[in-house]
């Protein structure tokens, strides 16, 4: 009787096995045959076998993956579909992991494919400015392929696009963790059909392809470090969050971690100015320009802060340097010379107080003030003129003179400029 009863349980367990592999053998059919429909309907058909029959467990989870990522290929199941799919692959290599290996190469192959297409549907999702879903499938594409941390870099560049700013801040630390540096050197050359330069990979590529005629020109560029970019936008959020201490501990922390690195500095010091610090802005701004003593931006930056708190001569110095690096920096220009407008109007109210007075001295003052707002708004006109010599013909340089010429009472250059306006 024992005897009979196992010999039926054996046949039970023979029964559905085959019936789960016919199922399987009818989706695998039909998906070659691209019959989504017919290889759903086998596949829902063989899972309730799976545990009284665990012999097709891999084949299962495998052509289950493979309808998933089909239906992913045509667009069908929404986003909800890619992890789905992960899923399944993922089911293939955890049953093999401890028996044999049949199907578990052609899940990690299949996993790169449903990451290729994910990524697809991310840049998709980016064009259409739907920000959080591209997001999260930049994510998960590095997931799947934790080297290419620059999908990573993607990912919570695409947070900040969309305002998703704590979603942001998890990317960016994870990318501080790993030691994301983002720095590489492009191996370019000039297609001779095209006339454009591409980027071919390696030097090894671009060399190779030079020799055969189809390019010629090959360079090298270096894509800087994204670190102070990263700490950057770390602080930034952090602030945006309202979290002024943390943003500045980020800096001090890449600060320790990147001593020299002008980068760095320069964004903490736009931090200190966005929260009103304006003493270390001028400090860490200072820091940077030892650093990197021609770079006309932070001379820029740090003249106009200066004038935007007064202090005229301090600010000359910035916007002047400013303005010798880079003598077509047309804001530069009018910046430089709205110090000494701004100096000059800045007299106003004194004068004001005393064009009733009858006062002797009174008189003598305001002559005394009145001239010295004229000679400042001379010198600021000069400024101008002297950008003009640069860059002539500039209708944001030449409306500017025409103002102070105007304020001036000075006619003929005042004429003189509307004449090279066309007015």
């Amino acid at each position: 009787m024992k005897k009979n009863v196992i010999a039926v349980l054996a046949l039970c367990a023979f029964g559905l096995g085959y019936a789960q592999k016919k199922e399987l053998k009818t989706a695998e059919k039909a998906l070659k045959n691209g019959d989504v429909p017919a290889a759903e309907a086998a596949i829902a058909a063989a899972e309730p076998l799976l545990d009284q029959a665990p012999k097709y467990k891999s084949l299962f989870h495998y052509l289950k993956g493979n309808l998933l990522l089909d239906k992913a290929r045509k667009g069908q199941g929404g986003d909800a579909i890619f992890d789905a799919a992960i899923k399944e692959y993922n089911n293939v290599l955890t049953v093999e992991e401890n028996g044999k290996a049949k199907y578990g190469a052609k899940a990690k192959d299949s996993l790169i494919a449903v990451g290729v297409v994910m990524l697809n549907s991310a840049i998709a999702d980016n064009k259409e400015k739907k920000y959080k879903p591209a997001s999260e499938k930049l994510y998960k594409y590095y997931e799947l392929n934790p080297k290419d941390t620059i999908y990573l870099y993607y990912a919570a560049s695409t947070c900040v696009q969309g305002k998703d700013y704590e979603g942001a801040l998890v990317y960016y630390n994870k990318l501080k963790d790993v030691g994301y540096d983002g720095s590489a050197t492009r191996y370019m050359a000039t297609n001779v059909e095209t006339g454009k330069k591409e980027d071919l990979g390696n030097k090894g590529q671009r060399d190779l392809m030079v020799k055969s005629n189809a390019y010629k020109d090959p360079v090298e560029e270096k894509v800087p470090s994204k670190r102070g970019e990263i700490v950057k936008n770390i602080a930034l959020i952090y602030n945006e969050l309202g979290q002024s201490d943390k943003a500045k501990e980020a800096f001090a922390e890449a600060r320790k971690d990147n001593p020299g690195d002008a980068g760095i500095i320069i964004s903490e010091a736009m931090l200190y100015l966005e929260l009103k610090e304006i003493d270390k802005f001028k400090s860490l701004t200072n820091e940077a320009i030892a650093l990197e003593p021609n770079n006309h931006l932070l001379h820029f930056n740090y003249g106009t802060v200066a004038m935007e708190n007064g202090e005229y001569e301090e600010a000359r110095k910035g916007l002047s340097k400013a303005v010798e690096l880079k003598p077509d920096y047309i804001v530069g220009f009018i910046n430089y010379s709205s110090s000494y407008i701004n100096e000059g109007n800045s007299l106003v109210d004194q004068i004001n107080e005393l064009v009733d007075s009858n006062k002797r001295s009174d008189m003598a003052k305001y002559d005394e003030l009145k001239a010295k707002k004229e000679s400042l708004f001379a010198e600021g006109a000069k400024v101008l003129e002297e950008g003009l010599k640069a860059n002539p013909g500039n209708t944001d340089l030449l409306e500017q003179l025409k103002n102070i010429y105007g304020a001036l009472g000075d006619t003929a250059n005042y004429k003189r400029i509307k004449d090279l306006l066309g007015q």
